[in-house]
């Protein structure tokens, strides 16, 4: 038995899922797979750095489990997250003439994930989906929940659908060869989970995320679940983004602007972007005298320890505007009656929806932020 895998569940009625995290995760989750594939194949979309560094280890436990995997490979990158990608996509699920009854495996980052998401939620009007992510972000983050879109030159993640999958298998082993850079990225989702509703955690995450992000097998495995864990409850509790799961986006409206100039491409990673992004959402809190200056200070100086982006400044890929941020906040998918709704902290653990946001005073605000060290 296998003491350090962790089953978290997402719980959604006849759509429930469990999420298996965790060392061991992939070989512990095979009996699962192949419940999901009736026909004895695995259709499995990866994109080429994913394929060449795991491809043969996730084609060995298919075939372990009497398994045909499937490979389609896709270059990598957030451009890949197009309507050209999608159709080429949907045109190879096609000709292998998948059927609703089986599933469509996305073996990547969050982009191999939104992008295959999408296609098993359209082709056929919905295959079966599992997400294998094969990063830290999209393990604690866009591998749960059911979010799949593409990008369009007006904003990230604006054509889309939600699509829940039908199992999420989260193996750290695969973080072994992720790049330091990626695994601090994905950190900022972690501390996104913990600057939005538990201060605990946070704290948790002062003494052993450092820890975590140097490979520490316990501690990561123990950050991965509770991050998990966290989203879990919000996405069962509000899967359609009505109330509560609004709250997942801190940072991430700030953070998408940011990505819109930065082109989508590799000079800014989108957890980079949500760590500058939760940044300005403090900075701007304490700016309208809603959340107190401490915390700021205390996500600022986390962020900062862990390698991240800690103020709109620091963000690569610039050099960035105002004017081209709040261009981009006005197409968010939040918004409501013409009105900006910006995910804002009355304090670290405490977030709520803020729709009062004056645009021109804001973009002043960015511009000082911009400026600002």
């Amino acid at each position: 038995m296998n003491l350090n895998l962790r089953t978290t569940q997402v719980d959604l009625a006849e759509r429930s899922y469990p999420v298996l995290s965790g060392p061991g995760a992939l070989s512990a989750s095979m009996d699962r797979v192949a419940t999901l594939c009736p026909n004895g194949r695995l259709i499995c979309v990866t994109d080429e750095t994913v394929a060449t560094l795991h491809l043969e280890t996730l084609t060995g436990v298919c075939e372990e489990a009497g398994i045909h995997l499937h490979p389609l490979i896709v270059p990598p990158g957030e451009s890949q997250k197009s309507f050209a990608r999608l159709e080429a996509l949907c045109g190879d699920l096609l000709a292998l003439e998948v059927e609703r009854g089986e599933a469509i495996a996305a073996f990547g980052g969050g982009v191999v994930g939104d992008l295959t998401g999408f296609a098993s939620a359209i082709v056929k009007r919905g295959t079966g989906f599992i997400q294998i992510p094969t990063t830290l972000l999209a393990q604690v983050d866009s591998s749960v929940g059911g979010k799949t879109a593409i990008n369009m030159p007006a904003g990230k993640n604006l054509i889309g659908a939600f699509h829940q999958p039908a199992l999420v298998i989260a193996d750290i082993a695969f973080l072994q060869t992720l790049p330091a850079r990626q695994m601090r990225a994905g950190y900022a989702e972690i501390v996104k989970y913990a600057a939005l509703g538990d201060a605990t955690f946070f704290n948790w995450l002062e003494s052993n995320g450092a820890a975590a992000l140097a490979g520490d097998e316990g501690k990561l495995t123990e950050v991965i679940s509770q991050a998990i864990a966290g989203k879990a409850g919000i996405v069962a509790r509000d899967e359609r983004e009505s109330g509560e799961r609004a709250l997942l986006n801190l940072g991430h409206s700030f953070g998408h602007a940011l990505e819109s100039q930065a082109g989508f491409e590799d000079a800014l990673l989108h957890g980079e972007a949500v760590a500058a992004g939760m940044d300005i959402a403090f900075a701007y809190a304490v700016h309208l005298g809603l959340c107190p200056q401490e915390d700021h200070a205390l996500l600022r100086r986390h962020l900062r320890v862990s390698g991240l982006p800690s103020c709109l400044s620091e963000a690569p890929g610039g050099p960035y505007t105002a004017s081209a941020m709040i261009h981009s906040l006005n197409n968010d998918k939040k918004n409501r009656n013409g009105n900006l709704r910006l995910v804002l902290p009355r304090g670290l653990g405490t977030t709520f929806v803020y729709v009062e946001a004056d645009v021109q005073s804001l973009e002043n605000f960015l511009n000082v932020q911009l400026g600002a060290g």
